[in-house]
């Protein structure tokens, strides 16, 4: 059975550009071919992805906000363009250069993952962005890490919860609102 999961990789507005995005995308892209898992199963291209659901950016833009050389920020663009998760929404002459402003495919990215690999990989880098975003986040966070020994029906119960959970939080989304991200895992734990 495909593990089903989504990624909406932060939420919120830029108070400076008004409600997100800046452009036209469709609402949702199911992610399952190999090449897409594999482009968003990197922290620095979680962290573009993340940054292009507020606003389009250009390659100057993301390497200025991402502290990282142009070149390599470009690379990383063409991985996830290449992967049918991002495209030029707009251009403009900067002089005699044409500068490429580069947003999401979807608002929304739900993945359809077979293999166990992919969906760790996927996992613990959505995982390692959370946890970059608590370590600069107000004193509002609420976190737990629970434990418990489960039958296979009741993690299966639990993890149909959690994906109700995670799509109220997203029809809860209000122009104007704050912005709060909300984390949600659960897995069977192998001692390594």
């Amino acid at each position: 059975m495909p593990t089903v999961s989504s990624i909406d990789t932060t939420a919120g507005s830029d108070p400076l550009q008004g409600s997100y995005p800046d452009y036209e995308a469709p609402d949702v892209l199911v992610v399952s071919e190999r090449s897409q898992l594999q482009a968003l199963a990197n922290d620095v291209r979680t962290t573009i992805i993340a940054l292009l659901r507020e606003r389009a950016r250009s390659t100057q833009q993301l390497a200025l906000e991402l502290g990282m050389p142009k070149g390599t920020v470009g690379h990383h663009l063409k991985v996830l363009e290449r992967a049918g998760l991002i495209h030029v929404v707009r251009t403009r002459q900067v002089r005699a250069v044409t500068e490429k402003f580069y947003g999401r495919t979807a608002r929304l990215f739900l993945f359809e993952v077979e293999d166990p690999a992919d969906a760790r990989a996927l996992g613990a880098a959505a995982l390692r962005r959370a946890a970059a975003e608590l370590e600069v986040s107000p004193d509002t966070v609420r976190f737990g890490f629970p434990k418990a020994l489960l039958r296979h029906e009741d993690a299966l119960r639990l993890e149909r919860r959690l994906k109700k959970l995670t799509d109220d939080f997203l029809a809860a989304e209000r122009p104007g609102g704050s912005p709060y991200a909300l984390a949600v895992a659960l897995y069977e734990q192998r001692h390594a």
